[in-house]
C-alpha cells in the first residue's frame, strides 16, 4: 500500500491510497467524522476498475486535518484489536 498526498494545508488534507478498497476508506471516514472539529470528510473511488481511493478531510477553523486522520487510524486499530480479542474468546467457547 502506498499513500500520495494530493493536497495539504492548514484546514484540508486529500490523500490517494494506492491498493486500498472501500473497506479501509469507509472505516477511516467513519472514524474521522467522530471528531467534532471536522467540517467535511469523505472518500471517492473515481473509477472502480482503474482508480485508487481518495480520502478528503476539511476541518473547522484551524484544526489540523493530519492529526485528525492519524487519530482516526489509531481508533480503527484499537477497534480492530478489541474485535480480535472478543472473536478469539467467542471461538474458544
Amino acid at each position: 500500500m502506498e499513500i500520495n498526498v494530493l493536497k495539504k494545508n492548514e484546514r484540508e488534507l486529500k490523500i490517494e491510497i494506492i491498493g486500498a478498497d472501500h473497506g479501509i476508506c469507509n472505516l477511516l471516514q467513519k472514524k474521522i467524522l467522530l471528531d467534532k472539529n471536522v467540517d467535511l470528510a469523505g472518500y471517492d473511488v473515481p473509477h472502480p476498475l482503474a482508480s485508487n481511493p481518495i480520502i478528503y478531510v476539511r476541518m473547522k477553523e484551524s484544526f489540523d486535518p493530519q492529526d485528525t486522520l492519524l487519530s482516526a487510524v489509531k481508533k480503527a486499530i484499537a477497534d480492530n484489536d478489541e474485535f480480535s480479542k472478543e472473536l478469539k474468546k467467542a471461538l474458544k467457547a
